[in-house]
């Protein structure tokens, strides 16, 4: 199944037989209180070099963040889309949980997004579906809902089923539901890993559908964090993971990625490896 998303001029295919697809995670004043401020301000020249130093990086997407509790979240999500949009080429997840700055941000956008996100529970799914549906965008399901997180697969994996037939009642095609799984952090619960991980083989057992999550989460609150995410990443990858919010700009798990890709078989030859290689290569001889 392929997950189809678009930019002005570039499309990105999310898929269990393509490259995996990193989402740029760092336009988002969530722990960055300078770039709330700024945005709040109106100055979006931290957003405008964040674009284009992941993207540089090596995201494929961009996950874009407005939520700052001092600010305007409709206008910044409005102002951050469209900066971004005139920067880079890649498609954007506009991330946020407040129906009018989705409303606001969608009418803006030039291409089919990824939105984030939509839970289990029936007053949400009421309230965004509509709204993927009006836009033809595509939208991340979480595997929670109001009784929060379960630790069981099973429950996460009914959930999952709830958001994709209840997006097929208003008309919203499975390829276009990314689900969650929920990644949460191994310092807090050893288990939580194991839990995500069959979860994901699960839904793609049951459903086949596409997978995102916020990969930076499994290894909150430890040092050295990088070297983790990239292990999870990899393992994730295998049971189904076929995207992930995550530092693309971080080159061990960018690298680790890339060679989940190789071993995996969605990067044929290692064609993208090599070419990742001489570049690299290439750019060191210059200087």
């Amino acid at each position: 199944m392929q997950t189809i998303l678009e930019s002005k001029t570039k499309t990105v295919i999310i898929g269990d037989d393509v490259p995996f697809v990193m989402i740029g995670e760092k336009i988002n004043p969530s722990g960055r209180k300078k770039l709330g401020a700024e945005m709040a301000e109106g100055n979006f020249e931290r957003v405008r070099n964040d674009a284009i130093q992941q993207v540089a990086s090596g995201a494929h997407m961009l996950d874009v963040n407005a939520g700052y509790p001092m600010g305007d979240e409709p206008a910044m999500l409005v102002q951050a889309i469209q900066t971004v949009q005139s920067v880079v080429d890649v498609p954007l997840c506009i991330d946020s949980s407040v129906f009018e700055a989705l409303e606001a941000a969608l009418a803006v956008y030039q291409g089919k997004p990824l939105v984030n996100s939509v839970t289990g529970e029936d007053e949400r799914l009421e309230l965004i579906l509509p709204l993927i549906k009006k836009y033809n965008c595509a939208v991340i399901g979480m595997a929670n809902d109001e009784t929060g997180i379960s630790m069981d697969p099973e429950y996460r994996l009914m959930i999952a089923k709830k958001i994709v037939e209840r997006a097929a009642d208003y008309g919203i095609a499975k390829e276009n539901i990314v689900i969650d799984p929920l990644a949460l952090t191994v310092a807090a619960d050893p288990a939580a890993i194991t839990v995500t991980l069959e979860t994901i083989k699960l839904i793609r057992q049951e459903l086949g559908v596409n997978f995102t999550c916020g990969a930076g989460n499994t290894s909150f609150g430890l040092p050295n964090r990088a070297p983790l995410t990239a292990a999870y990443l990899n393992m994730a990858m295998y049971c189904g993971l076929t995207s992930a919010i995550t530092d693309a700009m971080n080159e061990t798990i960018r690298m680790g990625v890339m060679a989940g890709d190789v071993m995996l078989g969605h990067d044929a030859y290692a064609v993208n490896w090599i070419a990742d290689f001489r570049q690299k290569k290439a750019a060191a001889s210059n200087q």
